[in-house]
């Protein structure tokens, strides 16, 4: 990972926190000063709870689990789906659906929904339908995507999740906090860091900062998932390299009897 600059973090505002009268007392470690009302973040402390954020998120990616992203604020919605396409990573930028991680085998089911209906138009049973039921099935098909789309391909339980503004995502803390699943978060000074297991004290409402903060995030993660695909490269090509060396081993040619060879010469 590479190095965080504190001018790249001044650049992008995100030591910039919210009306003093608004704060949290517990984010009073991450607080530099005030100005003009405003509470200035520590951006020293920021770039160490990053770069120990960052470290954590490449191991657990290197570990093949997936890291969900959950972003409903208006702000952050495009930069969260443009960033995960790179890392294929499942994201939440709509409305967080209630029991998503409590009551994950009910969100599953709703994902094998929309599966089924894709098959349905795949193999022509959809044309069979009436228009009235096809209306009906592409509405319903319409509303999974836009809640669901971006979660279809998540089998289990995400071996983290991180959030940008854990005070609107409370219900995704939660339940994050309930299965015990590791939490890496923006905190902004008006939030509380303590159900948070990775903070990252920042201003979580500019859309410049959000997405200073999660390029670097999104770097770390990469690193993580390169680091995995040349570990299975690696075993791959050894197990390749055994396969061929057995194969080069020739079977022992039987020497040809000597007392036969004397007898011969004898006649």
């Amino acid at each position: 990972m590479e190095k965080v600059e504190i001018k790249d973090l001044i650049d992008s505002g995100v030591h910039f926190g919210h009306l003093t009268r608004k704060w949290n007392p517990n984010m009073s470690n991450f607080i530099y000063s005030e100005k003009n009302g405003i509470h200035i973040i520590n951006l020293y402390k920021t770039t160490a709870k990053l770069q120990e954020a960052c470290e954590a998120l490449k191991k657990i990616a290197s570990t093949g689990r997936k890291i969900l992203f959950v972003a409903t604020k208006k702000q952050a919605k495009d930069i969260v789906s443009d960033l995960m396409k790179g890392i294929n990573m499942p994201f939440i930028t709509e409305r967080w659906p209630g029991g998503m991680l409590t009551n994950f085998v009910t969100i599953r089911k709703a994902v094998k929904k929309m599966a089924s209906i894709d098959r349905m138009k795949k193999d022509g049973t959809f044309e069979t339908l009436s228009k009235k039921e096809r209306l009906q099935v592409e509405r319903n098909r319409a509303k999974l995507e836009k809640n669901l789309g971006s979660i279809s391909d998540m089998t289990r339980l995400p071996g983290a999740i991180f959030i940008v503004d854990v005070k609107r995502e409370n219900i995704a803390v939660k339940e994050s906090n309930k299965l015990k699943i590791p939490i890496f978060a923006m905190v902004d000074t008006n939030s509380d860091p303590r159900d948070i297991d990775f903070p990252i004290p920042s201003n979580d409402d500019a859309s410049k900062a959000i997405k200073k903060i999660l390029t670097i995030v999104v770097e770390a993660i990469k690193e993580g998932l390169e680091l995995r695909q040349n570990e299975k490269d690696a075993a791959a090509n050894s197990e390749l390299k055994d396969s061929t060396n057995t194969s080069e081993i020739k079977p022992e040619t039987s020497k040809p009897d000597e007392n036969i060879d004397s007898k011969n010469e004898d006649k």
